[in-house]
């Protein structure tokens, strides 16, 4: 079994945190091999950024993904660079306010879940920036890539002390909307 998940967006956005937390899970709390890569651009705030989350159940042989099975959009540039890696049949998640253009031909090959995550973050912890936990929650409920617990202990690992109680609302409130898109509802 190997999974590869690739997170993307601009700097500011939890890219990066949301891909660590989720090899976290898999290496600490799954007891699985995984491997987190990133890249961003100069610029820490703004810039394009990309993480990659290898998972397997074997020792991993090449650290980064090939075709992922899973991939976030958190942007439109990042959307239009990174799209077209995923795999036929490869589940995404689209920031549908941040990702206006969008190749439909493209995905009628996917299984997309495509919602206003800044503001579903905001409404339910009023921090935009819990986005990237919320879309964890969804993530972990929609593909079952890892368990709730693992996610749930990772993220309480991650976040800074004194905001576990808003991550975790950000992550149940994901758990929620991953199930409405398992269930078709989306």
């Amino acid at each position: 079994m190997r999974k590869e998940i690739l997170f993307s967006g601009f700097g500011g956005q939890g890219v990066i945190l949301a891909s660590v937390i989720l090899g976290r899970a898999a290496a600490v709390y799954e007891n699985l091999y995984a491997v987190q890569t990133q890249a961003y651009g100069p610029e820490s705030r703004g810039g394009a950024s990309k993480a990659e989350v290898v998972i397997s159940d074997e020792p991993i042989d090449y650290p980064k993904t090939l075709k992922p099975d899973c991939a976030v959009f958190f942007s439109q540039e990042a959307y239009n660079k990174y799209l077209h890696t995923v795999r036929k049949g490869a589940r995404i998640i689209v920031e549908e306010e941040l990702v206006p253009h969008r190749d439909t031909e493209f995905e009628k090959g996917l299984e997309v879940v495509s919602l206003p995550l800044t503001e579903i973050a905001e409404e339910t912890t009023g921090l935009s920036l819990t986005m990237n936990i919320l879309t964890l929650g969804i993530l972990t409920a929609w593909t079952g890539v890892v368990s709730r617990e693992a996610i749930e202990k990772a993220v309480l690992d991650a976040v800074p002390k004194g905001t576990e109680e808003i991550n975790l609302k950000a992550l149940h409130k994901g758990f929620e909307l991953g199930e409405k898109a398992g269930a078709g509802d989306r």
